[in-house]
Parts: structure tokens; sequence; C-alpha cells
């Protein structure tokens, strides 16, 4: 009898372990995939002793490089991406600089290429994790003149409206129709309007009554182009008498017919076989009445999806001398056909840069 007992406690040991079994399997299913235990915090998303962070590494771009202009050269970044992480990259492409900054800050891009100043500025403090990886060159691969410019353009037609002395000036754009290119733009906006806050001193100006046109205002009508190429046709079209936009956006679509680059009173046209939107204004020129030194753009990342290695093979490779002879990246403006971010003649490569770089921006 004691024994028949025996067995029977055995038998319910056995059962009960065997129940304990199958729930702890059941437990380990919810953390599979898809399943309500599996979660993406950024503890999970990086890279383990363990294993491997196997994610798609997402790409951002601002609307001036979403272009089809630009697709050869978002693939050859995605490529390289990819070289010096083995990781899957996809592209983010935005119609809004808005858009661009919130997926860097968010974290649902991990990587932000060709960012300006204020853009960065503004995701940094949305999220101080963020950081700089990069920064194109100067000519000589440093970071000592490492620089594009901010214009503010008339067309030639209305040009002398604007003559001053031997040259021009931004005397006359009061009361005018004007384009920018996005209020976070530094070279389409911030640097443009505080060039006529600091030139019209009487006027008490600051950011917010250079935003909107109309009656009492500053300008008569203002307009957005929501990138650099919309904010010059804006102004070519006869949409704005004037326009701020930068030189190194459009490179790929304009080439210089009088004076010297980058100054006041250089005349650019829209060259032959220039790509969409431009391909209907061809011959089409404006004057440079206002040129401003900017700092180039960071290339930014968000460590949340990315490991310290990662960021560091993508910043070692990317800053190296096979990237800078990259053509796809920096091409050599004469060549006929050739396309990429930044001409050879301006941008060597990229060179590192770090987050106090652009301390002169947040003032």
């Amino acid at each position: 009898m004691k024994k028949h007992i025996f067995f029977k406690i055995i038998a319910a040991i056995l059962i009960i372990a065997a129940i304990t079994m199958g729930i702890a399997g059941c437990g380990d299913d919810s953390s599979e995939p898809g399943s309500a235990g599996n979660n993406n915090s950024a503890d999970n998303n990086n890279n383990s002793s363990d294993s491997a962070n196997t994610k798609t590494i997402n790409v951002v771009w601002y609307p001036n490089e979403s272009s089809n202009t630009h697709e050869e050269a978002r693939a050859e970044v995605g490529r390289l991406i990819e070289q010096a992480t083995g990781r899957q990259v996809e592209h983010k492409l935005t119609t809004d600089y808005t858009i661009a900054i919130e997926s860097i800050a968010s974290g649902s891009a991990d990587i932000a290429m060709a960012m300006g100043a204020v853009g960065y500025i503004e995701a940094k403090n949305r999220n101080p994790q963020i950081d700089v990886m990069f920064a194109n060159a100067d000519k000589n691969g440093s970071l000592d003149e490492a620089k594009y410019f901010a214009w503010i353009c008339v067309n030639s037609a209305d040009a002398d409206q604007y003559k001053s002395g031997n040259g021009y000036s931004i005397d006359n754009i009061k009361g005018k129709k004007m384009s920018f290119v996005s209020n976070s733009s530094t070279s389409g906006f911030r640097v443009p309007t505080s060039s006529i806050i600091a030139h019209f001193t009487s006027d008490n100006l600051d950011e917010d009554k250079l935003i909107e046109g109309g009656a009492g205002m500053f300008f008569n009508e203002v307009y957005f182009g929501g990138s650099h190429q919309g904010s010059t046709i804006n102004l070519i079209t006869g949409n704005a008498d004037a326009a701020a936009f930068c030189d190194i956006e459009l490179e790929p679509y304009i080439r210089l017919k009088e004076g010297a680059e980058n100054t006041v009173g250089a005349v650019y046209e829209i060259k032959p076989g220039a790509d969409a939107p431009f391909d209907v204004h061809e011959g089409k020129d404006f004057v440079v009445i206002a040129s401003t030194p900017v700092f180039n753009g960071p290339n930014v990342c968000n460590p949340q999806n990315l490991s310290a290695d990662e960021i560091k093979a993508i910043t070692d490779l990317f800053t190296s001398a096979e990237v800078a002879d990259n053509e796809k990246i920096f091409y050599d403006a004469d060549v006929e056909g050739a396309m990429g971010l930044y001409k050879k003649s301006s941008s060597y490569g990229y060179a590192a840069a770090s987050d106090s770089w652009y301390d002169p921006y947040r003032q």
C-alpha cells in the first residue's frame, strides 16, 4: 500500500514538472518576432556579445538630396554603410525638412546625411544622444575652409533694381515677394534672415517678422520652396522677386555665366540637360546679390540602433581616401554628365567633425 502511494506521489510530481515546462515554453514563444513579448528598446537593438544586430539601417535625406538627380549618390552611400557594418540599408526620402529632422531625433532613422547645421541643432535639442560623425571637407581634405555659400538672388532681368555703386545690395528687397527654403534650413533661411536683420537695423526685425508677408510686414509675400531647388524655381518662374538658396544644392543644375563663383554680382544660368525641375528652364539666369559663407553640414547618427563600433567603422570608411576618390559622391564637374553630392574642386572627401564645431549656429 505504501509502495503504491509512493508511486502516485512520484507520478504527480512528474505531471507538475511537465506542466511547468510547458508554461515556460509558452513564455519563450511570446518573445518571438511579432509577438506581444517582443520590444524594440535601444538595449535590444544594440549589438551584444551574444548576437549581432541584423536590423536594417535607415538613412534619411533632406528634400534636396531626395530628388532623382541624387539617386546614384544615395545608392553609393548606402553601399558604403553596408560595407562598413555588414547590415542592409534602406533610404528614407522626404519632401519636408521637419520630417528628416524628426526622423533622426526619434530614431526612426539611424543616420541623416547632408543635414544643415540648424536642422542638426534642432534634432540635437530634441534628442541629446544624436551626434555628428563627419562633414564634407574643403579642397584640402580638412575642415579649415569647409564652407558653402548662402545666396540671395534675383532674376537677371530685374537686377538693375538692386544695383548699388559698382555692385549689388539687398537694399531694395523690402516690400518684394521673397522665397526661402524652410525655416529649418541653415543657408536657405537662418543665414539669409540674419543678414537681412543685420542690414535693416532700423526696422527692428526678427525671424517672425520675415516669415509672413502682407500689409505692414517687411515682405509683400513670403514663400517656402521646401528645398533649395524649390526656392530657385520660385525665383526663375517669377513667383518670387528674390530668393534664398545655396550654391552646393544648385551645382548639378547651373553653371557660372559671368563673374567669380560665390561672389556678389556673379551670374548663373540653368545649364543644358539639367534634370527636373530645371529641364524646362534651360538658359534662365539669375544674379547673386548677397553671398554668405556657411559651415559644411553634418552627417549625423542616432546610436539607438547602432553600436559604437559600427559608428566608428562608418566614420573611418567615409573619411578614408577610398571615399574621397569615389566619383559617385565627389564628382569632377569638368567631366560631362558627372554627378554626385559634391564637386571635387570644392570638397576632397569627408573629415571627422564634432558637435562643438557647430556652436556658432547655436547663437
